[in-house]
C-alpha cells in the first residue's frame, strides 16, 4: 500500500513544472485550466517569474497546487507500477490538503485552484490587519516548545516531526520566543520568510471569509481515505471536511501525528507530489524506514517507471 503526499507553501521556485508541461499533455492541461480559472497566466509566473510575485501568498498557493496536480496527472499517465498506482491514503501539508482533496476526488481541480487563490488573498489581508511572524524551532521537545509558547504568548502552528515545531505570533512575542528557545539550547530557532502568523488565532478573520467561499463549492465523498491536518485522522463526512478546512487556517497542523497514523496502518511507501522534497525530509525524522519517492520532474517519472 502507498500513500500520496502533497507539498505545502514555501516549496515554490521559478521554473517548477515546466518540464512536466512540455513533456506531458496531461500536465499541460492542468496548467492551462489553472490559467483559465484565475484569468491570468499563472503558468508564465511559475515558469519565468518574477520571484517576488511568485512568493506572494495569493500566487504561490495556486501555483504549488497546480504544480502538484500536474505532477500527479503526469504520474498517472506514465507510471504503470502496480504498487504505486492505487493510493491507500492521501494527505497534504497545510495548503497541500487541497491537492490531496483533488486526488481523492472530493474537489474538482478548478474549484480547488479558485479556493486556494481566495484563501491566499484572505491570509494576506489578515497578515496586513494583524501582522505577525513564524518561528521554526529545532532540537527541543514539544513540551518545552509549549512552555515557551505560554511564556511568550505565542501559538503552535505546525508540529512537523520530532523536535521540529513551528510557532506563530506577533513579532514582539515571536522574538521573545526566539530568545527563550535559544536560551533552552535549541539547535536552531529560525524566522520563516512568510508574510504572516499562519495557523494561529491571528488568522481568525480569514477563516470567516473562507467559510463563505467553501459554501459556494460542490464537494463529493472522498474516493480515498483523506487525513486531515486538524485531526490527524481520516475524515469522510463532507461537513467535517469543510469544517476542518476552515479551522485549519487558524489551527495547528498535526503533520507528525498524521504520518504516524498512516504508518500505523502498515503503509511504508509514500509518494510526494509537488515542488521540493520537504515532506520526504520530515518523514526521515518520523520513520527512517519509510520509503518516500518525489515526483517533481520528468526524470523522477522515468526513474519510478523503470522500477
Amino acid at each position: 500500500m502507498v500513500a500520496y503526499l502533497f507539498a505545502g507553501q514555501g516549496s515554490q521556485y521559478i521554473g517548477m513544472g515546466k518540464d512536466l508541461c512540455d513533456s506531458f499533455p496531461q500536465a499541460k492541461s492542468v496548467f492551462d485550466r489553472a490559467d483559465q480559472v484565475l484569468g491570468f497566466k499563472l503558468s508564465k509566473l511559475m515558469f519565468e517569474g518574477a520571484q517576488e510575485e511568485l512568493i506572494k501568498t495569493a500566487n504561490c498557493q495556486p501555483a504549488v497546487l497546480t504544480m502538484s496536480i500536474a505532477a500527479l496527472e503526469a504520474f498517472k499517465a506514465s507510471v504503470k507500477v502496480p504498487k504505486y498506482q492505487a493510493a491507500g491514503y492521501v494527505a497534504g501539508l497545510s495548503l497541500g490538503e487541497y491537492s490531496a482533496l483533488v486526488a481523492a476526488e472530493v474537489l474538482k481541480f478548478e474549484d480547488a485552484v479558485y479556493l486556494v487563490r481566495r484563501r491566499g488573498e484572505f491570509m494576506e489581508e489578515e497578515a496586513c490587519d494583524n501582522p505577525g511572524k513564524m518561528l521554526s524551532i529545532i532540537g527541543l521537545d514539544l513540551a518545552k516548545v509549549k512552555e515557551i509558547c505560554v511564556q511568550s504568548n505565542t501559538e503552535i502552528a505546525n508540529i512537523n516531526c520530532p523536535a521540529q515545531v513551528v510557532i506563530s505570533g506577533k513579532e514582539k512575542e515571536i522574538m521573545q520566543a526566539k530568545r527563550l528557545a535559544e536560551a533552552s539550547q535549541a539547535k536552531m530557532a529560525v524566522l520563516l520568510e512568510v508574510s504572516g502568523a499562519f495557523h494561529s488565532s491571528l488568522m481568525r478573520g480569514a477563516t470567516l471569509k473562507l467559510a463563505k467561499e467553501l459554501d459556494k463549492i460542490e464537494f463529493s465523498p472522498p474516493r480515498l481515505p483523506f487525513i486531515s491536518n486538524v485531526t490527524a485522522k481520516p475524515v469522510a463526512s463532507l461537513a467535517d471536511i469543510k469544517d476542518n478546512l476552515i479551522r485549519q487556517v487558524a489551527s495547528s497542523v498535526l503533520w507528525e501525528d498524521s504520518m504516524k497514523f498512516i504508518l500505523s496502518k502498515g503503509v511504508t511507501n509514500f509518494i510526494e507530489f509537488g515542488p521540493g522534497s520537504v515532506l520526504k525530509g520530515l518523514m526521515r525524522r518520523i520513520d527512517s524506514n519509510a520509503q518516500v519517492i518525489n515526483i517533481e520532474k520528468k526524470e523522477d517519472l522515468e526513474v519510478v517507471g523503470s522500477i
